[in-house]
């Protein structure tokens, strides 16, 4: 008899500024959590955030889920990607507008080094936009012997604004 396979703790960032942003934000967590071998564990508030990289744009609104997964890194990426495509991401221009993006931040303790997924994410640690939604969830979790809160701390949230808007139920 084969073993279950054992959950892993993973971290996803979202965010998007094209069109209803609220409602591609909780789309892409529903689907997300209807992907077989995915549940969502916890969810962060909303974030607007400034644009960055092109900064001739719209705002951004982010979040970040944790989950728990019985998914291998490259099945979870996956599962994001296609996520991304049933809403209609067209990747057009990097760092440009997009009407949803999924990221996988972390995947437990993990390093993940190979083409098209980088475990923990390259920049999560010098993006207040990705570490604030993150900190609200995790701010014990350590990436690269580095407390996200810590980190948030040193980046500093500038440009980050939790919204007081309800949060659905995980």
């Amino acid at each position: 008899m084969s073993a279950e396979p054992v959950p892993v703790e993973a971290a996803i960032g979202l965010g998007g500024n094209v069109g209803d942003k609220r409602a591609n934000l909780d789309r892409a967590i529903e689907r997300l959590a209807a992907v077989p071998g995915v549940r969502v564990v916890a969810r962060s508030g909303y974030y607007r955030t400034e644009p960055w990289g092109i900064t001739e744009q719209d705002w951004f609104l982010n979040a970040c889920v944790v989950v728990e997964t019985t998914l291998s890194a490259s099945d979870l990426l996956a599962a994001c990607l296609a996520v991304e495509t049933s809403l209609g991401r067209r990747r057009a221009e990097r760092w440009g507008p997009r009407i949803i993006d999924l990221d996988i931040l972390t995947f437990g303790d993990r390093t993940i080094d190979k083409p098209g997924l980088e475990v923990p994410h390259p920049r999560l640690m010098e993006r207040a936009f990705v570490l604030a939604p993150l900190a609200e969830l995790r701010p014990d979790l350590r990436v690269a012997g580095v407390r996200v809160a810590d980190a948030l701390a040193t980046v500093g949230a500038g440009g980050v604004e939790r919204l007081d808007w309800a949060v659905p139920a995980t």
